[in-house]
């Protein structure tokens, strides 16, 4: 029996040890296949994160540019507005500077200045002529008021302007001594006479300017002219003959005698050139034989061509002229051209060319001691008209010949 169970024993001891063996040999296989699991694991884990990384790089470069593109698109939406908003702001401030200019009277047009002359409820109807006081303060300016007929109040806008000139185109009819005064016989009427319109109030504002008092019985101070500021500035009346000059030149110097006889007009005498405080010349048919024909006494002038007395500008010394050497200061005044057919088309401004053909202009007229203008000037754009403007007058031209009565009186020139 002990035999037995010690062989039993055995066998029991042998199966435990099979069995342990046969665990330890599991065991370890299940390790190494865990140990392998993780190291693929981490392995596929990498491969996969690289994957993805070089995914989101792809699709960055992808986006940049789109990215770009909308910051650009927003700047410039951004410049637009603000742009935009700037511009408004101006228009708004111009705007209101008009609306007060015009609220609170600041706007100096000298045609609206007697918009309300002589209507009922004014103080000033049935008045003939316009008082003086209002050109008390005037700066006469170098100013030719071109078709000075087509005011609101001829002559007197001109004069409240500043402008030392005034132009009136005259017609004579047969079996009429009446001179009347506009552009073309449509525009003529009963009323708008040359004695009316000019001749009655100059003779009216010199009058009240030189009154005859006991107080100037005796006074030796030369006779005031239209400008209170300035009592020695001439006034030059342009008279352009429309109709027949032979026939109505004689009727103009005898339509000046209220001037002439209170001795108002610049004259010559034996040579001598004596001012007054108008100087009348005369341009358009007005004949030259005609007006010069008495040798010692005129009281009226020419308007001579200024494209005939070109001289060499570059010239040290003085050049020989086109031009008849009779016209001088004793019987010319003005020395006139159109400034499209003597100096040409302004584009920009004017060019060398141009100027070198108006500094010769000059340089004839003046030697002859004439008053250089030029008529038919740019009107458009105001820009390059002002340009024009200035550039004349600084190479000494005389007269500005102008429309724009309001930009004349504000010098924009």
């Amino acid at each position: 029996m002990a035999g037995l169970q010690s062989g039993d024993s055995a066998k029991e001891k042998r199966s435990l040890r099979e069995f342990l063996k046969g665990m330890d040999r599991k065991t370890t296989m299940y390790t190494r296949t865990r140990s392998t699991s993780d190291t693929e694991s981490v392995t596929g884990s990498s491969v996969a994160s690289g994957d993805e990384e070089s995914t989101a790089g792809s699709r960055s470069r992808l986006l940049a540019p789109k990215r770009r593109k909308g910051r650009v698109m927003g700047y410039f939406m951004c410049g637009t507005i603000w742009s935009l908003t700037i511009l408004g702001i101006v228009a708004m401030v111009d705007l209101a500077l008009v609306i007060s200019r015009s609220l609170w009277g600041l706007e100096d047009d000298p045609d609206r200045t007697f918009a309300n002359w002589g209507k009922a409820g004014t103080g000033t109807e049935g008045l003939a002529w316009y008082p003086t006081d209002f050109l008390r303060d005037v700066q006469p300016i170098h100013c030719h008021s071109h078709n000075d007929y087509w005011r609101k109040v001829p002559l007197f806008s001109a004069l409240h302007a500043g402008c030392i000139g005034v132009e009136a185109d005259v017609w004579l009819y047969e079996g009429n001594s009446t001179l009347y005064v506009g552009h073309n016989r449509a525009s003529l009427t009963d009323a708008r006479t040359f004695e009316s319109l000019y001749i009655n109030p100059l003779v009216d504002l010199l009058d009240r300017a030189n009154p005859q008092t006991r107080f100037t019985a005796n006074n030796s101070e030369p006779t005031r002219g239209v400008f209170d500021v300035d009592p020695e500035q001439t006034l030059t009346l342009l008279v352009d003959v429309k109709t027949d000059g032979a026939k109505t030149w004689p009727e103009v110097l005898k339509q000046l005698e209220p001037l002439r006889s209170r001795g108002y007009l610049t004259y010559v005498e034996n040579g001598t050139v004596h001012r007054g405080q108008v100087t009348v010349v005369g341009t358009g048919n007005t004949p030259f034989d005609l007006l010069t024909a008495n040798a010692t006494y005129r009281d009226a002038f020419f308007d001579a061509p200024l494209d005939k007395m070109w001289e060499d500008p570059d010239a040290k010394e003085e050049s020989v002229s086109t031009a008849p050497t009779v016209y001088n200061s004793t019987n010319a005044h003005y020395a006139s051209v159109s400034f499209g057919a003597a100096v040409g088309h302004v584009w920009a401004g004017l060019s060398k060319d141009q100027l070198r053909t108006i500094r010769g202009h000059i340089k004839g007229a003046h030697r002859r001691g004439l008053v250089v203008r030029y008529w038919d000037l740019p009107s458009w754009p105001i820009g390059l008209r002002n340009s024009v403007w200035h550039a004349l007058a600084a190479e000494g031209v005389d007269m500005l010949n102008v429309d724009d009565l309001r930009s004349a009186a504000r010098k924009v020139w």
